[in-house]
């Protein structure tokens, strides 16, 4: 799993905890992982997990925050000096469907145990769906009112752009035929015919 998305994670046995989990999370289920699973994946003692996180449901809550925030600043850098609609949703795209390859366990993680999170907890991180929603939204919208899209439904189809890019975790192999890259090319492209962009 690439680890670049929790450098910001201190101290170390912070971050090695957040990262066992993650791994426990995505094969065990959140249910089905224990504080020990979490503490032996990262080489530590049984009590260890308490002195960093308060508990198993605040170590996921942190995950969670770590991975929206880190979507959110991607969509945002893609975003960065594109002027164009296409130009704009292509690098959105593209940006997205390649981060939820690259961080596929995590991103997994996220999908399946939301209702494992604590109801403060759960708001919070829905609060920061919907601004990636509205920001896929947004240009979906802008690129139909300049007429450089064609689209009858400008909610659905937004919806149908991030659901491409997020089913991305459920499949992706890093042994697969194809790179995180390659994935985002593919699905910027196919973001394109969706929205009814001319080439």
């Amino acid at each position: 799993m690439s680890q670049d998305m929790w450098a910001t994670v201190r101290p170390e046995a912070a971050r090695r905890l957040l990262l066992a989990a993650v791994d426990s999370f995505a094969e065990l289920g959140y249910h089905g992982t224990s504080t020990r699973h979490i503490t032996t994946g990262a080489g530590m003692s049984a009590g260890a997990l308490y002195v960093h996180y308060r508990t198993k449901a605040d170590l996921l809550f942190q995950i969670a925050l770590i991975v929206h925030d880190s979507v959110l600043a991607t969509l945002r850098e893609a975003l960065d000096g594109k002027e164009e609609p296409p130009q704009r949703v292509r690098a959105l795209m593209y940006a997205f469907s390649s981060w939820h390859a690259r961080h596929h366990e995590a991103a997994r993680v996220i999908q399946n145990e939301m209702r494992a999170l604590e109801p403060e907890h759960a708001a919070r991180i829905a609060a920061m769906r919907r601004q990636v929603r509205e920001l896929i939204l947004a240009e979906v919208s802008a690129g139909a009112a300049s007429g450089h899209f064609d689209v009858a439904d400008l909610p659905g189809t937004a919806r149908a752009l991030s659901s491409l890019a997020i089913d991305v975790c459920r499949w992706y192999r890093p042994e697969g035929p194809r790179t995180p890259d390659e994935i985002g090319a593919l699905c910027a492209h196919t973001a394109l015919r969706v929205v009814g962009a001319e080439r």
